[in-house]
């Protein structure tokens, strides 16, 4: 038996049982859902940063959109907020890299 402890997408048990096995699963409380949604979102960085591959950034927006779903927050009012934070402080796009600030009083 190998135990896993963590969050997974709503398919991987039919999956697991198409394949002949068995598995134990339980429905999380909300509060249980967004503590592993927090993990689950470290973890799909992490595997993005080792492997490079856009199918990990795949997997981070689906927890990013999770986690906006517990939030009660939709994709509008998300996008509100990123658009205005660019709007202040601007995007990525120039690949400014600060290397120091000096106090100039």
């Amino acid at each position: 038996m190998k135990v896993y402890n963590k969050l997974v997408r709503d398919k991987i048990p039919e999956i697991i049982k198409s394949n002949g096995e068995i598995c134990k699963t339980r429905v999380l409380s909300d509060e249980e859902f967004l503590t592993e949604l927090n993990k689950k979102l470290a973890e799909e960085a992490k595997e993005y940063l080792e492997s490079g591959e856009i199918e990990e950034l795949a997997d981070l927006e689906e927890v990013v959109r999770a986690i906006l779903d517990v939030k009660k927050c939709s994709q509008k009012e998300f996008e509100k907020v990123r658009t205005a934070k660019v709007e202040k402080r601007g995007a990525f796009k120039k690949k400014i890299f600060l290397e120091s600030v000096e106090d100039n009083k």
